[in-house]
């Protein structure tokens, strides 16, 4: 597949997103998120696992201090809110740590407080990530708009998606419902000043097995918006199933890297993993089998 390519203006840089497959190594510093809550609570612990991702080749690293984890049968009533003090303590001293020491790799700050997003970037963060394309917070575009952050916009979180089982999402057609909602949020954004934008699907999020599925198969559909396509697959529920049944999160590598794959195969330009190292190693085959 041909991709555009884009260039993602960055504080002090720009990534080109089309040339080669980027990597977003996520960083939860959470008690709660759903494959690695807890671990990296600690501060040195999140400082040493943000150097680790750097050093494994992730071309960008998305720190996150809330839990998005959904509800449903995998994981219970999801994730709780935190207070935007309890949030800034988690995400804040690591932005701040990874900066002091000189670390050029862009930032992402997934959250959905657009005062969390804009102390986020004033520390040195490059991006935000909305989970919920700007509707939890109605200041979000503003900040974008006024720091000239990129910004990742995700389907399936935030107010209009509040059900408490997956089975209550029902769409005509998932890819095409997906697609015209991404649409809308990003006219949303421009309209407020925010051009530099990219779209999520949100595997995982307010869909079933099968729309999930659904969204990976058709995934060059939404190359039609005009802008780069980030994806998150890695040890969701999703991939388990395929897989076979009840996988633990901690053992969808396979699975995870083969849906990375095929994402990139159908137009997915940034790929966000808790693996970077294997995915990076199994995207580089493609890239070289894509070049040849």
């Amino acid at each position: 597949m041909n991709r555009r390519t884009f260039y993602w203006k960055l504080r002090n840089s720009e990534l080109a997103l089309g040339e080669r497959t980027l990597i977003m190594g996520v960083l939860n510093v959470t008690p709660d998120s759903f494959s690695d809550g807890g671990l990296f609570r600690d501060p040195d612990r999140a400082y040493a696992r943000a150097l680790e991702l750097e050093e494994q080749g992730a071309d960008i690293i998305d720190i996150g201090g809330e839990s998005t984890r959904p509800p449903g049968a995998a994981y219970g009533a999801g994730a709780e809110q935190v207070s935007f003090g309890e949030e800034w303590q988690r995400v804040g001293r690591v932005i701040e740590f990874f900066r002091r020491h000189d670390r050029d790799t862009p930032i992402s700050i997934d959250t959905q407080k657009s005062d969390i997003a804009e102390l986020a970037l004033e520390e040195g963060a490059n991006i935000i990530n909305d989970v919920s394309a700007g509707t939890s917070d109605p200041e979000m575009f503003r900040v974008a708009a006024n720091r000239r952050a990129p910004m990742i916009l995700m389907h399936g979180h935030g107010p209009r998606f509040q059900k408490s089982r997956i089975e209550e999402y029902v769409y005509d057609d998932v890819v095409s419902d997906v697609r015209d909602y991404l649409a809308d949020r990003i006219s949303a954004a421009r309209a407020a000043g925010v051009y530099d934008l990219y779209a999520d699907v949100g595997i995982g999020f307010a869909k079933t097995y099968r729309d999930n599925l659904r969204l990976l198969k058709h995934h060059d559909i939404f190359l039609s918006l005009g802008v780069p396509i980030v994806i998150g697959v890695s040890r969701k529920s999703t991939i388990g199933l395929a897989m076979g049944g009840n996988i633990p999160p901690k053992e969808r590598l396979t699975g995870s890297i083969a849906a990375a794959c095929y994402a990139a195969q159908h137009g997915a330009s940034i790929i966000r993993t808790h693996d970077v190292k294997q995915t990076r190693e199994a995207l580089a085959v493609i890239e070289a089998i894509r070049n040849s």
